[in-house]
């Protein structure tokens, strides 16, 4: 549909859209407003979950691609540059606050109206909300040098417990994206269900690794008051000491919760975003460089505005200081069939997910058969 119309109108359009990182921010919400007025609160509980991997992928489908590369000499300056942009995503911290505390005050509003599933439905709701606006946003803001960007980045990641990520995801992934060495990109028949205790374990474990090696650089040993991530793992303890204090075990409960959801969503889709995809070993020992063909790409419109165009991958690990507002689509990149929401439940059925995307990886490595087996043949 939109890819018929006039790509300068999609870019203005596009400038308001992203407005719709609200969206899941709403969802949980809506649903306590439909269970004040209709009841059936174990069916409104996973109302949001529904949505977002049922409705989206539809709508998704219906909008389809997005057409709009901005222009590199006329557009990108000003684009980068225009504070309405950053104002967006640092918008994103009272709008976390306000999903992460209401979300515990409507669940204990609710709490004997669920039974088990209810329960699940709603945690679920906002740990996926979660995710998809604090993490989305955190990830974002820590590739900025701008020190206030770096901070509100750091706090989002913060509330749901997943500060690691702001220091293994910038020297840690992106140094080793899809490499043998990166625990968040997915080998070739390699399932979920393989993949997420590798990278919950030892991306949290790399994150204290780098930060020792590089107090240890300055001088510092890996105790010390300017490892940041003490910092951010006391950040995320106060948070959970502040809603055992508002609603006992169970606020500490549902905030440890909550965060472990919101994290294993980013896990998933880190999962998506580099399944199978191999930077080829050269002579010297070195892998190639990054370019836009080690990262899955998805250039639907609406679940790239819902995402800050995350799923314009592909261009962020080429060139990953570029703001998300001028991420670029490339042809050329290795294509996803749908958009994240279509393939997040797909990646939880094996079968099916290894029936979709061997095909394409295995097209991509056409004559470097080595490539899938893991044998790092050296290229010239």
């Amino acid at each position: 549909m939109v890819e018929k119309m006039n790509p300068r109108v999609v870019l203005q359009l596009k400038k308001a859209g992203y407005w719709m990182f609200l969206l899941p921010a709403a969802l949980p919400f809506l649903a306590y407003a439909a269970i004040q007025q209709f009841g059936h609160a174990n069916w409104f509980a996973w109302a949001p979950f529904l949505f977002v991997f049922g409705v989206i992928p539809v709508l998704d489908y219906i909008v389809g691609q997005d057409p709009v590369n901005p222009d590199e000499a006329s557009e990108v300056p000003a684009m980068s540059e225009e504070k309405y942009y950053r104002f967006l995503t640092l918008m994103v911290l009272p709008v976390q606050a306000l999903l992460t505390v209401g979300g515990a005050v409507m669940w204990f509003a609710l709490f004997d109206q669920f039974n088990l599933a209810g329960h699940i439905g709603w945690l679920v709701a906002v740990g996926i909300a979660s995710g998809a606006v604090a993490i989305t946003v955190g990830h974002e803001l820590t590739h900025k040098d701008e020190k206030l960007e770096q901070i509100v980045g750091g706090i989002l990641l913060a509330m749901v417990t997943y500060a690691g990520f702001k220091v293994e995801h910038i020297r840690g992934h992106h140094v080793n994206v899809s490499t043998p060495e990166d625990a968040s990109s997915a080998r070739f028949n390699q399932s979920l269900y393989a993949f997420l205790p590798h990278a919950w374990k030892h991306n949290f474990l790399n994150a204290w690794v780098l930060e020792a090696k590089e107090l240890k650089r300055r001088g510092f040993p890996a105790f010390h008051w300017r490892n940041e991530l003490i910092w951010w793992y006391a950040l995320s303890a106060a948070f959970l000491v502040g809603f055992a204090v508002a609603f006992g075990w169970l606020g500490a409960l549902y905030f440890a919760l909550v965060s472990f959801i919101a994290s294993s969503t980013l896990e998933v889709i880190n999962y998506i975003e580099h399944y199978g995809l191999h930077r080829r070993k050269l002579e010297n020992g070195r892998y190639e460089r990054t370019t836009i063909h080690h990262s899955w790409n998805s250039n639907y419109l609406l679940s790239n505005l819902l995402l800050f165009h995350l799923q314009r991958h592909s261009d962020h690990h080429a060139y990953a200081k570029r703001r998300y507002q001028v991420l670029r689509h490339h042809e050329e990149s290795p294509q996803l069939p749908l958009g994240y929401p279509g393939m997040f439940l797909m990646a939880f059925v094996p079968p099916l997910w290894f029936a979709v995307m061997n095909p394409r990886v295995e097209a991509y490595y056409a004559g470097e058969r080595h490539q899938l087996t893991g044998e790092q043949k050296a290229v010239a």
